[in-house]
């Protein structure tokens, strides 16, 4: 709420917690925009014709003595981090912070 205008907060995230588990907004949260779309029941089919062709592959009858190879359901990819997001360094003081944003104004 800015300067006491709009929704109030709790509404807000009343309205936030009830969107579908497909919606943008989730998808967004859960990784990216290759999220959007599957919700619970979609990870749980692909689950299962993964499930179904690993017995498939277990249990069959190979005539030649090889399973085949058979391809698991292609799911959304989490998006990969930057060189920044990755790095392992020391800790960032406030003071750092100071320094390097008013060295961005000069």
């Amino acid at each position: 709420m800015i300067a006491g205008r709009g929704p109030a907060p709790a509404l807000v995230l009343a309205l936030v917690q009830r969107l579908p588990d497909t919606s943008l907004t989730i998808a967004l949260a859960s990784g990216g925009r290759d999220h959007f779309g599957w919700g619970i029941d979609r990870h749980m089919q692909a689950d299962i014709f993964d499930a179904i062709n690993q017995n498939t592959r277990a249990t069959g009858q190979w005539g030649k003595g090889k399973a085949p190879k058979i391809p698991a359901w292609p799911r959304p990819k989490p998006e990969k981090k930057t060189k920044a997001e990755g790095k392992k360094g020391r800790r960032v003081s406030v003071a750092d912070l100071y320094n390097k944003f008013n060295a961005k104004r000069r």
